[in-house]
C-alpha cells in the first residue's frame, strides 16, 4: 500500500473488503495517461497480482 501510495499519480490509497483488496484513486488527463500509469508503475510494484480498472464518470465528493 505505501509504493502504491508513494507514486505522485494517486491520491488515495483504501484496503476495502470484498473482491478487490485495495482501491486506488488516480488522477490523470488522458487516458492513454492512465493506462502507462497503470502498466508501468502500478503493475510493477511486488505483491500487485492483477488489477481492474473502473472509470468514474459522474460523482460527488465533499473534498
Amino acid at each position: 500500500m505505501d509504493k502504491l501510495y508513494e507514486l505522485p499519480e494517486i491520491l488515495d490509497v483504501y484496503i476495502v473488503y470484498g473482491i478487490y483488496d485495495v482501491v486506488a484513486l488516480i488522477e490523470a488527463d488522458t487516458l492513454e495517461r492512465i493506462r502507462e500509469i497503470i502498466i508501468n508503475k502500478v503493475r510493477k510494484i511486488d505483491g500487485v497480482r492483477t488489477t481492474t480498472t473502473m472509470i468514474v464518470v459522474e460523482g460527488k465528493s465533499k473534498k
